[in-house]
């Protein structure tokens, strides 16, 4: 029986995306609400290289997952993510922005020019 999210920080970012989802009538966040609801070991883990290479200069790139920093970010991206570890952080902020994805949500509630990396 599946139970979805114990951490009740997940469960209620869950529910927001949901939420938001439906008021804005956006499927972004429905699509980013369906991944996070995923057991952990099928989230989505991500390095720097990767959003380096797939990333455009000033846009907004959101991770369901986890950041983790293998590699070096090159251009100005706000990354938007569940989970960064701390060097990954550290690495973001240095040229672009690292926030989470409830930040995101509040700055960009209709979601306009978000890419989905994973």
């Amino acid at each position: 029986m599946r139970t979805g999210p114990t951490n009740p920080e997940l469960s209620n970012l869950i529910v927001d995306l949901k939420r938001l989802s439906i008021e804005q009538n956006k499927k972004i966040w429905k699509r980013i609400a369906k991944d996070l609801e995923k057991p952990a070991r099928s989230r989505r883990i991500i390095n720097l290289v990767k959003i380096d290479k797939y990333a455009k200069d000033d846009e907004i790139v959101i991770v369901p997952g986890k950041v983790l920093a293998g590699g070096d970010l090159t251009k100005k991206t706000t990354v938007a993510a569940y989970q960064f570890s701390g060097s990954a952080m550290e690495k973001i902020n240095r040229i672009g922005k690292a926030i989470s994805i409830k930040e995101l949500m509040q700055q960009n509630p209709k979601g306009a020019k978000v890419r989905i990396l994973g």
